[in-house]
């Protein structure tokens, strides 16, 4: 038990949820407990700390935490309220902090909570400790290596569930679906749900070159695999599409971008822009000017996925997490992410994790220069070289197509040699 006037924890979290953030709430709080601390429990992230209102705390004793760590969400909830656009509310959160006596303080969440943390973290200038623990769905955070966020393998193994489903319903009633998945910067899920599963194909931003994402370009490589399995006998099929190509495709192209709400750090809701729908629309006119019958179903997947109980990895590695974070705060650490490497507690410093142009945490995107890409993008069905290089292939795929070879490789054929597999 934790002595009158004891050092103070406070634990908040940021950003969206994710499968293991009851996990390391728990693993943080035993472990400071039984090292004589009290531990706070900071409701809603920043959102009342900004505020200066000190109404929404939790104490947090073992016999509160032993058995969370079996359930999806968050007892302390969540939120995305930004500390870091305002001087006055970064301040704010310093002297709520200070306010609550708190000494140490583990903030858990993605990119954007990172950089808050670290931004606090300065701006105490010692008077809080303070410690990250990665927690995102999308595997965006640059962790080393191949280590990924915790909640990220849940959602994967929960996607999966999800396609998998529907690939079936697919097959069975020969109709194509359009699955967008969660991702803001990073293809990371996108990817491995699709591989996984074994979809039809998946796509990505990384595929994709520098710059703006051309809408035809999107729907160009969708139309394409749609003929080639019309050519292969299988009129169906699954494609799993990064919700992430919004914010790289031309504004003008996505009406939904023109009065779209941003969140407390910038970034576009891309709940609110509905990518399938007009992904859906453009294909399905494309289809039907070709004289074919096909029905195309958008569905997004992400909700589902972030509350979900978290699967054994993701139990055992946020323990790991949450006892490491008070390990490193005791040992004196402080501005710095948690990461276990190789089964070890390894520090990573906020100076680490800044992208020097931008000032802002890094982003892990996927390597596409990868063996691990390289295999998931031989097992997708989408036009690449072989289907110009081969005339009768060509021809057979034109007639499917509904048109003459000249015309369907003057459309498709970038794609060809675009994608070598």
């Amino acid at each position: 038990m934790a002595e009158s006037g004891a050092p103070t924890v406070g634990i908040l979290v940021g950003g969206g949820p994710a499968p293991g953030i009851n996990g390391v709430i728990s693993a943080a709080t035993i472990e400071a407990r039984n090292r004589g601390l009290r531990v706070i429990g900071l409701m809603h992230g920043f959102e009342w700390l900004v505020k200066r209102d000190l109404g929404h705390i939790r104490e947090l004793d073992i016999g509160d935490v032993s058995r969370v760590h079996l359930r999806g969400g968050s007892i302390l909830r969540t939120s995305r309220e930004n500390p870091t656009t305002d001087p006055g509310k970064l301040k704010n959160v310093i002297e709520s902090l200070t306010a609550l006596g708190i000494n140490y303080l583990v903030t858990i969440g993605g990119d954007d909570t990172a950089y808050s943390a670290q931004r606090i973290e300065a701006e105490a200038a010692g008077r809080v400790k303070v410690v990250h623990v990665p927690k995102t769905i999308d595997n965006d955070l640059p962790l080393p290596g191949l280590t990924p966020t915790f909640g990220f393998t849940t959602a994967v193994q929960v996607g999966v569930g999800i396609v998998a489903t529907l690939m079936e319903d697919a097959r069975t009633t020969g109709r194509w679906y359009f699955v967008i998945a969660m991702g803001r910067k990073a293809g990371h899920l996108a990817l491995s749900v699709g591989k996984a599963a074994g979809a039809t194909l998946s796509i990505i931003a990384e595929d994709f070159r520098s710059g703006k994402i051309p809408l035809r370009e999107i729907a160009d490589i969708l139309e394409g695999s749609i003929l080639k399995r019309e050519l292969m006998g299988r009129p169906y099929g699954v494609a799993v599409i990064a919700e992430g190509l919004a914010e790289r495709m031309d504004a003008a192209e996505l009406e939904d971008l023109k009065d779209v709400e941003r969140d407390e750090h910038g970034h576009i809701r891309l709940a609110e822009v509905n990518l399938g729908r007009l992904l859906e629309g453009e294909v399905k006119r494309r289809i039907k000017a070709r004289g074919l019958k096909r029905t195309i179903v958008s569905k997004d997947v992400g909700y589902e996925l972030r509350c979900a109980a978290p699967v054994t990895y993701d139990l055992e590695y946020t323990r790991d997490l949450g006892y490491g974070a008070i390990k490193l705060l005791l040992s004196g650490g402080t501005g710095a992410m948690v990461t276990i490497q190789a089964g070890r507690l390894v520090p990573m410093f906020f100076t680490e994790l800044l992208d020097p142009s931008t000032g802002r945490t890094r982003v892990r995107y996927v390597n596409t220069e990868t063996e691990s890409y390289e295999a998931a993008a031989k097992y997708m069905i989408r036009l690449n070289r072989w289907d110009f290089e081969d005339p009768d292939r060509l021809a057979r795929l034109a007639s499917v197509a509904k048109t003459d070879p000249a015309s369907f490789e003057q459309q498709f054929g970038y794609l060809g040699r675009r994608y070598r597999w």
